[in-house]
């Protein structure tokens, strides 16, 4: 079990390096010569602004609304550590703070240091720097740290749909291009992995932890 607990963190660690270099590398493309905005940036913004305002316009107000502000950076967080802390599982609250913290540190480093413009037809209030998108990375370490807390397949589903989702928002409101919301994603999910490794024995522990006493429970 220890040797599969090593490999499994093995896996996580390079998985999470890939996709940290990978969300830098996109914002290192996206400075060069004439690529600020990409082919692929003007491709999907063209097919946003063909799209009529509607469902997924009030959707993407809602994401914006949940995804960062206050709401994202403080109350979720609080209110998951609250029930981590109740469910008897310190670690993941402990992993779950430290995750966001980096995550949300190596996005602002990145927003400084890259200093991308953002889309001029913007539909939202939002601060300096395009790149990466704080609510796509916010969303991605969020919902892939809860992931590693609750390993289940569904668990991972939602967490997949929210991020897409996250991402389609931020540029449907114009907040952000394509390429801001791939690093975003690419960032937040290895900074989630990363942080992860750190936590994963205290992680590993909590999990076994709650599945024994079901186990003794069906044996009666």
């Amino acid at each position: 079990m220890a040797q599969s607990r090593d490999r499994t963190s093995r896996t996580r660690l390079w998985w999470g390096l890939g996709l940290l270099a990978a969300g830098i590398a996109v914002g290192a493309v996206v400075l060069l010569p004439g690529a600020d905005p990409t082919s692929l940036d003007l491709w999907w913004d063209g097919i946003l602004s063909a799209t009529p305002d509607g469902p997924a316009l009030a959707v993407s107000l809602f994401m914006d609304m949940v995804g960062g502000g206050r709401f994202a950076t403080l109350w979720v967080p609080l209110i998951l550590i609250g029930v981590l802390l109740a469910m008897r599982r310190p670690w993941g609250a402990g992993y779950l703070v430290v995750a966001l913290l980096a995550s949300a540190g190596v996005v602002q480093i990145l927003k400084h240091l890259l200093g991308r413009a953002r889309p001029e037809d913007i539909l939202v209030t939002s601060d300096v720097g395009s790149f990466p998108s704080g609510h796509v990375a916010n969303a991605a370490t969020l919902t892939i740290a809860l992931w590693l807390i609750f390993p289940r397949r569904w668990v991972g589903v939602i967490a997949a749909g929210w991020i897409v989702l996250m991402a389609f928002a931020r540029t449907y409101v114009s907040a952000h291009w394509l390429t801001d919301t791939a690093g975003g994603a690419l960032i937040g999910s290895g900074m989630a992995l990363l942080i992860g490794v750190v936590f994963a024995r205290g992680l590993a522990a909590e999990e076994r932890a709650r599945r024994v006493p079901g186990r003794a429970r069906a044996r009666r």
